[in-house]
Formats: C-alpha cells, structure tokens, sequence
C-alpha cells in the first residue's frame, strides 16, 4: 500500500493585506490554490474550489478522470458564485492538486493543473518542474519570443491565462505518475517562484527531511526574500510505494545479471517512515534509475481561443476601463460642498447627491449656526449644496454664515430694546391768607 506523508504552511507575505492562497491536505489528495479578485473574492474563489475538489473527488472515482472531473466542479462552483454577485464579478483562481488513484488495481498519483501555481518532482537528488504555467509570459517563452530571464522580470509575468470561474468550461491539465519511495513532491503559489529560484528551492528539500518543516523554511525564505505576494506550499513524501521499488531494483539486477557486463546495483535505501538523510551528505536517499516515473502526456489541447494578441488587447480595454473608472472617482472625490445634516451646517466631500456609485461622505458638522437660523434663501441653497473646491474654503463659507446669523442677531437685539420714562406729578400748593 502507497504510503504519504505531507506538510504545508501558508504565510500573506510583506506586502499584502489579506491571504487569498488556499492549500488542501487530505489522506489521499492535496492542492494549492491561488485566488485572484478584488473585494476578498479571491479569497471565496480559493475556498471554494479546494471544498468542491476535496468533496467531489472523495465521493467521485479515484482515477485520473475522476480528479479531473472534481476540479471542472470546482470551476462550475466558483463561476456560479461569481455570476451571482456583482462585487465577486471576475474573480478565479489557480488550482494544483494531488491525488493518489486506483489504476488496473494498482496505486499511482493523479496530477492537475489550471494557472500558474506549480508542483516540481525531487528524484535522485534533482528536481523538475512538472506542471505548465498557463501565463501571458510563459507561452511568450514557449514560443521563443522570450527567454526564460525576461520572464523572470516581465511586467506582465502576473497575467495567467487560464483560471478556474473565469469560464463556465475550463480545460484541466492532467498527468498519472508511478509513485516510488523517496519521491518528493511539491505544490506551490507563485508567491513562492517569484522570490526563489528553482535551485534555492530544490536545496532546501534535499537538506530538510521532514516535509512540514520543508514547507514552512521555503515559507520562510521567501518571505525574507521579498514576500510580494502570498506564499502557500504543500510537501508531499512518498514513504512507502508497496515494495514498487524492490521490484525495480530487481528487474535492474536481473538485467545487469543477463548482461554479464555490468555488476548488479545495490539494493534501494527505501524510507519506511520519512525520508532519511544519508549520513555523507545532506541529500535525500536516491532512488535508483528505474525510479523516475512515467509521465503520461498531457490530453491533447484543442484549439487555444486565448493568444497572446487576446490577452494584450483584453489588457489595454482593461487600462482605459480603469483610467476610466479612475476619472470618474476623482471628479467624484475631487471636490467639497456645504450642506444641512440633521438641522446642523455640514461639510462633504463629493459632490451633491453622488455620482454614479461615489456617494458623498460626511467630513464635519459645525454646531453654529443651525439650519433654523438660516435665511430662506440661504437654506434653499444648502439644501442643494454649496459646492467649493477645498476644505479650507468650505470652513470660510461656514465662518461667513456664522459671522452673518451672529450679525442679525444683534441688530434684533438692539432694535427690540425697550425704553422705560418714569413721570412724577407734584401735589398741589395751597396759600392761606389772615385777616386782621
């Protein structure tokens, strides 16, 4: 019975805010997803496929077909969920996973791919590259059009041209490979190929043997690297292979034998647990020759609808979609108006009543003078908005009502004085007159 043994660790790097990577560790399947999307639906997008693919593989066919079957589901999942939401619109993500399936009776592993997160094979020491990255520069590569360098520093080496939830259909890349003892797999974001080259990477799995202790230094070392993006790896060992690999070694020494050329090879050093460390060097056991899996060619591909002409063209509708939109917020944002709140003089900044989906926001209430000591004609005009140019000149609008409301005040005061005059009557003088 095939036996595996895996780590992972997830970090959201030096520079983002939030974590849109997912990663899966089951008992029998493993992935990597990378959300892409604003408005935390990158995040949904990630979620959601590695629940779809984990439920649909356990309860569909543990084949090659069945896998690729659980991660259309997945690609169904998120695309209903993006059409049922404006703000979630557009969003997707990479997915890579690994699967152990029955095959003829025999146990070997599935492989599938969408985007440009990637899983890499360490067998006899060396590490490649198994999966295809579906990006705008990748295919430039492919097709001779740049070298693998300028991929490395190409502005655009972030557009992926295939995702999960972008289409109600998605095309899975699929391979099967014969698992030995000793293989070392590994599930990555491009968070952690865009800070570490493929020798730093492959060095770090050779010295260390414990798989979750692997996958959180590459975490590590990436992160100090730069952290540019969210960093998600999955390690999986393949500790037992139900003695697959005794039998190579003696097919090989049965070979040599008929041969009578070449002496016969030593027996296998085949890990029972983990991965063991040899003791004159820091690599993994390697695995002899006949270890190297079989990879089965990827379904052949039917015609791409998606070019790099596409995508460049996609890209520049998308720039003046954006600068667009970008106009729009900064006339919207761009300026202050005067206006009423709850019977309170209020400063805003926007413009009166919005524009389009930019509403206006409430900077400051000024608690003199009230709505009520307004004129009515000042009233009217604050109802509808006093728009100036900056805040400065909003709080001078303020100040000069403030300065006209105190004025009237004391002009009534001063009229509505009232006089008093006090007016005393003297009682009359009577003369009195003798006789003699």
């Amino acid at each position: 019975m095939t036996q595996l043994n895996a780590g992972a660790a997830t970090d959201v790097g030096r520079v983002r805010q939030m974590n849109e990577d997912r990663f899966l560790v089951d008992e029998r399947i493993f992935a990597v997803a990378d959300g892409v999307g604003g408005h935390q639906a990158g995040e949904v997008a990630s979620q959601t496929s590695v629940e779809t693919l984990l439920r649909e593989f356990n309860e569909g066919e543990h084949t090659v077909e069945g896998l690729v079957a659980a991660a259309e589901a997945a690609n169904q999942a998120v695309w209903q969920l993006a059409q049922g939401s404006r703000e979630k619109r557009g969003m997707g993500t990479t997915l890579t996973a690994l699967a152990l399936i029955q095959t003829d009776g025999d146990e070997e592993l599935a492989l599938i791919n969408v985007g440009d997160s990637r899983a890499y094979l360490l067998q006899n020491g060396e590490m490649i590259q198994l999966t295809e990255d579906h990006s705008l520069v990748e295919e430039l590569v492919r097709d001779g059009k740049l070298t693998p360098a300028e991929a490395q520093v190409h502005p655009q080496r972030s557009i992926i041209t295939r995702a999960l939830g972008m289409e109600p259909v998605i095309q899975v890349d699929s391979w099967e490979i014969t698992p030995y003892a000793g293989n070392r797999f590994l599930l990555c974001s491009d968070g952690l190929t865009n800070e570490l080259s493929d020798e730093r990477i492959a060095s770090t799995l050779r010295q260390l043997a414990d798989p979750q202790e692997a996958a959180h230094d590459l975490v590590r070392q990436a992160r100090a690297a730069g952290g540019s993006d969210n960093i998600t790896v999955v390690v999986v060992d393949v500790v037992d292979d139900d003695d697959r690999s005794k039998q190579a070694s003696a097919a090989l020494a049965t070979s040599a034998t008929s041969g009578a050329t070449k002496s016969a090879p030593a027996a296998p050093t085949i890990a029972t647990a983990a991965p063991t460390i040899e003791q004159t060097g820091s690599r993994l056991a390697p695995a002899p020759e006949a270890r190297r899996p079989a990879l089965a060619p990827p379904r052949p591909e039917p015609p791409r609808r998606w070019t790099w002409r596409v995508v460049a063209f996609l890209f520049m509708v998308l720039a003046v979609l954006g600068f667009a939109v970008w106009a729009v917020a900064w006339y919207a944002r761009g300026a202050y108006y005067v206006g009423i709140d709850n019977e309170q003089v209020a400063i805003f900044r926007g413009r009166p009543g919005g524009l389009l989906w930019f509403d206006p926001t409430l900077v400051e209430r000024k608690q003199q003078p009230t709505g009520e000591e307004l004129l009515p004609a000042q009233r009217v005009e604050l109802d509808a908005g006093h728009e100036v140019k900056s805040k400065a000149a909003a709080d001078r609008y303020v100040n000069n009502l403030r300065q006209e409301v105190e004025a009237r005040r004391a002009t009534t005061t001063t009229t509505t004085s009232v006089t008093t005059t006090t007016t005393t009557t003297a009682p009359p003088t009577t003369t009195s007159t003798s006789r003699p």
